[in-house]
């Protein structure tokens, strides 16, 4: 269990304003990014894909902070099912975290960042918290850390400051910010109000006003000043996400945060819950290339184009096409005499769409999840901690997948009642565990799992290992599986592998 020593009784602010206070990243990566789909699914959602160039969002994210003084390790939330998607992001950018805290569901962002907020107070008594989202891009990230200077002096004062993007568009797809008067000498300014999404009249409005930003969601304050604000307005989400934090438990390098406690907190925005309610807001603008990529259109504005107005991702072939999305992952995709529409590939599913109705991919996901198709959550390909694994070909009484396991990772040692396996190497060398038995294979060579023994796989090579695995039997569901030691903290999660 993890305890805190925050309370807002207790709290003796005259200390804290005289000592340094240390900036503390908070990535928010608990969306599932379905505005994407069917490139961005629930599974694997947006922050974990290459969308602009060979890197994801999330390490962009990370790699943003570099640059910014006195910035400790980051915290990290996200949804537990998550879990070793991010902390393989941040091993391939070669990073560590204070601590990545697992959301055993959603609740939205105001839960989340108190529960942040409460665990960076055991890390440093005068936390300063820079509130971000994992899934935005920033093309120009001086312009973010100049914004994030001018407005520390606000939030170490004890102000709640947000960023504002100036428009350049008339846009109804944002929430607005109404600027107020100048606070003090620097670049930050009072918020009057935060508005909804508008329609188009009003938007273009906006935009001739000249005192509105869009309101990007990256949010800077101190710790104690957030969890103040929040106990004003909603007690009851502090007691809870208090709670949920101080019975959390320690699992490798994740913070399991308290599921009754957590599931008893009210789910509420930063926005609603504080922002929009206390009278100590302050927004600064910036200017960073920003971008919530929270559409197709969104992502082919940001993308770099062809002559004719495309962009193009994957095996594409075109003949008198304008101003399109076009992206394949898994096949050769044609498209003739198209102007501004989004084509978008993946083994298991096609979206076509007007670019201008790029936000209407929701309605689908709908329908999908209604018919409970697992197209709306999960890719073909599923990624676990020690690789992935794609289903190949499934019928009643067998089913083919393709296995890659990453070098250095193992499987748990595991059983099923119902179903046998055949597996074929095809890249690299396995170490195998069949019953009693240990020993390798290499390429081309095959091993039989009846029913019932325990079996483990294992890679200790440098290159990923690949095989092909055949399953038969009565029952082929992830479901089936009984493990007896495994790495990764899953013995009672029915996952595979």
């Amino acid at each position: 269990m993890i305890h805190f020593a925050w309370s807002a009784q207790s709290l003796d602010r005259s200390d804290l304003l005289e000592a340094p206070l240390k900036l503390i990243p908070v990535l928010l990566s608990g969306g599932s990014g379905t505005r994407l789909w069917p490139l961005s699914r629930a599974s694997h959602p947006k922050q974990f894909i290459p969308l602009v160039d060979n890197g994801t969002l999330f390490q962009a994210s990370i790699r943003r902070l570099s640059g910014i003084p006195e910035t400790t390790l980051p915290i990290l939330v996200c949804n537990q099912q998550h879990r070793f998607l991010a902390a393989e992001q941040m091993r391939k950018v070669d990073s560590e975290a204070m601590g990545i805290l697992l959301e055993p569901m959603g609740r939205n962002t105001a839960p989340a960042v108190a529960c942040a907020a409460l665990f960076a107070l055991q890390e440093e008594e005068q936390a300063l918290l820079l509130v971000m989202p994992a899934d935005h891009l920033m093309s120009h990230p001086e312009g973010f850390h100049g914004a994030i200077a001018a407005g520390r002096p606000e939030a170490e004062a004890g102000r709640l400051v947000t960023f504002g993007i100036t428009p350049d568009r008339p846009e109804t797809g944002f929430g607005y910010i109404r600027h107020g008067a100048a606070l003090g000498s620097g670049a930050a300014l009072k918020v009057d109000a935060f508005v909804e999404k508008p329609d188009l009249a009003t938007a273009e409005g906006y935009l001739a006003d000249g005192g509105y930003s869009w309101n990007s969601g990256v949010f800077l304050f101190r710790a104690d000043t957030y969890l103040e604000e929040l106990q004003r307005f909603h007690p009851e989400m502090v007691s809870a996400c208090r709670e949920s934090v101080e019975q959390a438990a320690r699992d490798l390098d994740f913070v399991r945060l308290d599921p009754t406690a957590f599931a008893a907190c009210p789910s509420d925005s930063i926005d609603y819950a504080v922002m929009e309610r206390t009278d100590s807001a302050a927004v600064v603008p910036m200017e960073a290339g920003w971008s919530d990529v929270g559409a197709w259109s969104a992502l082919w504005d940001v993308t770099e184009k062809d002559d004719q107005g495309n962009v193009v991702s994957g095996d594409v072939a075109l003949a008198d096409a304008h101003d399109c999305y076009l992206r394949s992952e898994s096949r050769l995709l044609a498209a003739v005499g198209l102007e501004k529409h989004i084509v978008v590939e993946t083994a298991d599913a096609v979206f076509v769409a007007p670019l201008d109705r790029s936000q209407d991919v929701k309605k689908v996901v709908t329908q999908l999840r209604k018919a409970g198709r697992g197209e709306a959550l999960a890719h073909r390909r599923v990624y676990r901690p020690w690789g992935s694994y794609e289903s190949l070909q499934t019928s009643e009484r067998f089913q083919v997948k393709r296995i890659i396991v990453n070098p250095g990772a193992i499987l748990s040692l595991q059983l099923h009642h119902h179903r046998a396996e055949h597996w074929v190497i095809v890249k690299g060398t396995a170490s195998i565990t069949k019953g009693d038995e240990t020993f390798l294979l290499s390429e081309d060579q095959s091993t039989y799992i009846p029913l019932g023994v325990k079996h483990r796989l294992e890679n200790n090579g440098k290159i990923p290992l690949e095989l092909i695995e055949v399953q038969t039997g009565s029952y082929l569901g992830e479901d089936d599986i009984v493990r007896f030691e495994d790495r990764y903290g899953r013995m009672e999660k029915p996952e595979e592998g």
